[in-house]
């Protein structure tokens, strides 16, 4: 029969302090999922935007929409991320994670390649907002993406600028001067 170690008391206890409580999660990143909120959204390469999948499930319409997005424009436009870190990762959960991070690592935009992204014919990324209206998106098409991109990166052109001038189904399709 074991015995039961009892609790250090007066002297003792002061010997053997208990480990503090681990604080709670920052408000900010209470629904992260916690293998991305272990990390910052990565950073794109210079004058590009980051194209980060999500959606894993048919590496054929991965490359189909690298290569559309890729003939739109001569110099690169993207910085390609497919890190498995980020299946699944929904709108909030980018959101969040980019306003968990160090000012210096924050971006201004980001564009998903989601389940619709691989599953549509069209390839439309999901912009999504992640600086002056968090959470806000729309859909571009691989067409519009390097003018999408480039006016955003440059910030020649706002967020809502092209979230603004979106059609009934929220697809980008061109300003429409």
């Amino acid at each position: 029969m074991s015995e039961r170690r009892r609790p250090p008391t007066g002297t003792e206890a002061a010997e053997h302090p208990r480990p503090p409580e681990p604080a709670p999660a920052p408000a900010a990143l209470r629904n992260v999922p916690p293998r991305i909120a272990r990390m910052n959204l990565p950073e794109p390469e210079d004058l590009t935007s980051l194209v980060l999948r999500t959606d894993f499930s048919d590496a054929a319409a991965w490359e189909a929409v690298r290569a559309a997005l890729d003939a739109t424009d001569e110099g690169p436009q993207a910085t390609y991320v497919s890190d498995t870190a980020f299946e699944g990762a929904d709108v909030q959960a980018l959101v969040e994670a980019d306003a968990a991070a160090d000012d210096d690592d924050k971006l201004f935009h980001v564009f998903v390649a989601d389940t619709v992204t691989m599953t549509d014919a069209e390839r439309p990324l999901l912009a999504v907002d992640l600086a002056d209206e968090p959470g806000r998106t729309f859909r571009v098409p691989p067409r519009w993406y390097a003018d999408v991109s480039a006016n955003l990166t440059i910030a020649n052109l706002d967020f809502a600028d092209f979230a603004d001038a979106v059609d009934a189904t929220g697809t980008y399709r061109g300003l429409g001067d």
